[in-house]
């Protein structure tokens, strides 16, 4: 069995089966059955900050979006990850790309906002930067902000999509690994009813996943 911490470097060609065994081993993607933070029940729990922990497989696999995006022939002036999941990912696609990273946070109403002095140039072409695309929902919220601030929005990048390619974005979408995964109300569970314990992974009691 190869070693699955191997970086996947420039040199050797994108290997997603390798990059799906780097986040089993890390616990950034496990398999079973978990209770969502919705209430919902699910076979797949995503945690990509135990995966983006370590530099020497994070790089590499940013390295990867980063020459997706330029094939695609996009030009971005600046990437936007929004807290907390896409800070590191839109930092260290911003390295690979040599243009700013910054990123979006909830202010005190709740709203996603740029605050800490960031600001975006009106016609700025932004990639908007993801650990994993859950529904799209919060992708889309992200994109409203940044157009409605004078952004254009060039496409969302990502180390994961939960959705198995179904997010239904109205712009190109860059993800390394698609996920399919399946949910069901807690009384309609074919997990429950196999007799499969429930799992909350996670270190906050009331929201634990991404």
């Amino acid at each position: 069995m190869p070693d699955s911490t191997a970086e996947m470097t420039s040199e050797t060609r994108f290997d997603a089966p390798l990059l799906e065994q780097q986040l089993m081993q890390e616990d950034a993607l496990l398999r079973g059955h978990f209770r969502l933070s919705s209430g919902l029940h699910s076979d797949t729990y995503v945690q990509c900050a135990r995966f983006l922990r370590r530099p020497e497989l994070a790089a590499p696999a940013m390295a990867e979006l980063a020459q997706r995006i330029r094939e695609a022939g996009l030009q971005p002036d600046v990437i936007v990850g929004p807290a907390m999941g896409g800070v590191v990912v839109s930092y260290e696609l911003g390295r690979q790309l040599g243009v700013p990273a910054i990123f979006t946070e909830r202010d005190d109403t709740g709203q996603m906002t740029l605050r800490r002095g960031f600001t975006l140039q009106p016609g700025e072409r932004i990639i908007i930067a993801e650990d994993v695309v859950t529904t799209g929902k919060s992708t889309k919220e992200v994109a409203r902000i940044l157009e409605g601030l004078g952004g254009k929005i060039l496409g969302v990048a990502s180390l994961i999509d939960r959705t198995g390619g179904k997010a239904e974005l109205s712009f190109p979408t860059f993800a390394l690994l698609p996920v399919t995964a399946a949910t069901h109300a807690p009384d309609d569970c074919p997990l429950c009813r196999a007799g499969i314990p429930v799992v909350k992974p996670g270190s906050r009691p009331e929201k634990a996943f991404s």
